[in-house]
């Protein structure tokens, strides 16, 4: 085995073990304690499996708190602020790709740059602006930014993607009739899909799991998302593991959902840079 073999399986093992450290070990305990209670919660040493199995937490999720209409708000917002951000960072994207666009560069560059801002940053102005367009407590206070933040990994991503396709293929329709706008919705798109698909999921799993501008925007139960929400079962005294733990196991189902449905679409899109020329 040459040294280069050695060192790439290393590295392999290395972060199979970081991936299961540091991601499928805390979702597998928080699965394990939404069906504990607070007695085997709290036994030392660690009891790792529930005894019973009950579904209690998942009772209290329900009853305790208007769970179902969070659920449902988070897959508004994040459905919404999703098929916004692909839509126009494919318009973008195409444009960057195919469009003879003077300092192209210097339009990536500035993309790039505009990811680079934390959130917290922005919470101030972006405060102020929702206050002054009267969105506060409206679904329009979430969409927006979160289709905002994340459209730049989204242009490049469908970038990527429209500049590993043929131009005959585009410059072919077009030369049937079809206009540059169809020529991209019904050649380009369709022939990109595992990068639309990236695209969709990483903006999707961003908005879904978005807690900061939830919790300062979405000031009523109404539009009130899921991330919020989980705060709420805390209290002043208690802090309940167990039912904290069932709507965490809740919120993370249509995430893993989707990722088991579109796995290959996205290992497509994330790899699709690594080998186009």
């Amino acid at each position: 085995m040459t040294n280069n073999t050695f060192l790439n399986r290393a590295f392999v093992v290395f972060a199979l073990v970081l991936l299961v450290v540091n991601g499928v070990y805390p979702m597998v305990w928080v699965f394990l304690s939404s069906f504990k209670n607070d007695i085997e919660l709290q036994t030392s040493p660690v009891q790792y499996l529930p005894q019973s199995w009950a579904l209690t937490n998942y009772e209290q999720v329900f009853s305790q708190q208007p769970f179902l209409r969070y659920f449902f708000n988070s897959v508004f917002v994040a459905g919404i602020s999703t098929v916004i951000c692909v839509t126009i960072a494919a318009l973008a994207g195409y444009a960057i790709a195919r469009v003879n666009l003077p300092q192209r560069r210097l339009i990536q560059t500035m993309i790039v740059a505009a990811s680079i801002f934390p959130v917290v940053s922005l919470i101030v102005p972006l405060y102020q602006m929702m206050r002054s367009f009267g969105w506060l407590g409206n679904y329009m206070s979430l969409v927006v930014p979160y289709a905002a933040f994340s459209l730049p990994i989204s242009i490049l991503t469908l970038t990527a993607f429209f500049q590993g396709i043929p131009k005959d293929l585009e410059d072919a329709a077009m030369v049937d009739g079809c206009s540059r706008f169809g020529a991209l919705w019904r050649i380009i798109v369709p022939l990109a899909a595992p990068g639309v698909a990236t695209a969709s999921i990483l903006a999707f799993v961003n908005s879904w799991n978005e807690f900061l501008l939830a919790v300062t925007f979405a000031t009523n139960q109404a539009t009130r998302t899921v991330p919020p929400a989980v705060a709420l079962y805390q209290t002043e005294f208690t802090f309940p593991w167990g039912i904290i733990s069932a709507a965490i196991t809740i919120a993370i189902v249509p995430i893993i959902t989707i990722i088991l449905i579109f796995q290959q679409k996205i290992i497509s899109g994330l790899t699709a840079g690594s080998v186009k020329g």
